[in-house]
């Protein structure tokens, strides 16, 4: 079984205290650090540019996992790529050619990853999956945190996850939204292997991130026996 990644979603941090935010999470266990980065147009909502995330580069030494919700998308990646992202996002939803972003994406020498909102089938990445290093099923619908899981997208997590095991490549699922300890357990078993947490990862403030952390990972690790892992390698993706 692949070890359960824990990614705190920095859109529940204190933004007047982001670099000790970051650096706090790193003490406290987390394995990267998600970077949301919204644009009001492609989601409800407007967060931060690339200048954050190179002001947060020097705080730690933790992947920047930078999730892209914006269209259009590719004007904007090199600047996300240079100021530190390690590996960047970006939505099959945000364009009509994903073959040709995340080939922009892997040709500036970062890992490249595909996500999916709720309403997308988990086909949609069919055509890429060859390509990436990381597939993102979104929860919730963008834009918002401290939104409700949507547990329909499990069986998504499900497919993925046999499509990904049929690749032989080393590929890591991820879900984002809605994740708590109550939530993180189906999403393990159902496949996830990278859990998004941001209002779990960061309720009560810095002396909680530790135990925050812990109790994600403990939770997501008590049962994996409900058809995660690597059943039905070589099936075709379904919805």
């Amino acid at each position: 079984m692949r070890p359960v990644r824990i990614a705190p979603s920095i859109l529940a941090a204190d933004f007047a205290k982001l670099g000790d935010e970051i650096v706090a999470l790193g003490a406290a266990g987390a394995d990267c650090i998600h970077v949301d980065v919204m644009d009001g147009h492609f989601v409800p909502n407007i967060t931060i540019g690339a200048s954050i995330v190179r002001a947060l580069r020097p705080h730690t030494a933790l992947p920047l996992d930078v999730h892209l919700m914006i269209s259009p998308v590719d004007p904007f990646i090199p600047a996300f790529v240079e100021a530190g992202a390690d590996i960047i996002i970006v939505h099959a939803e945000a364009g009509p050619h994903a073959h040709r972003t995340i080939e922009l994406v892997r040709s500036l020498g970062v890992k490249a990853g595909i996500a999916l909102n709720p309403a997308t089938p988990a086909t949609a990445v069919q055509p890429v999956l060859n390509m990436v290093d990381l597939v993102l099923v979104m929860s919730v619908n963008p834009g918002f945190g401290g939104q409700s899981f949507i547990a329909s997208q499990l069986d998504k997590v499900r497919a993925l996850r046999r499509a990904i095991d049929g690749t032989g490549r080393d590929i890591a699922l991820e879900i984002d939204g809605g994740i708590t300890a109550e939530t993180a357990g189906p999403a393990i078993t159902a496949g996830a292997d990278v859990l998004v947490a941001g209002t779990a990862s960061f309720a009560g403030g810095p002396e909680y991130y530790a135990a925050n952390i812990a109790a994600l990972r403990g939770a997501a690790t008590q049962d994996t026996t409900g058809g995660g892992g690597t059943a039905g390698r070589g099936a075709r993706l379904a919805e």
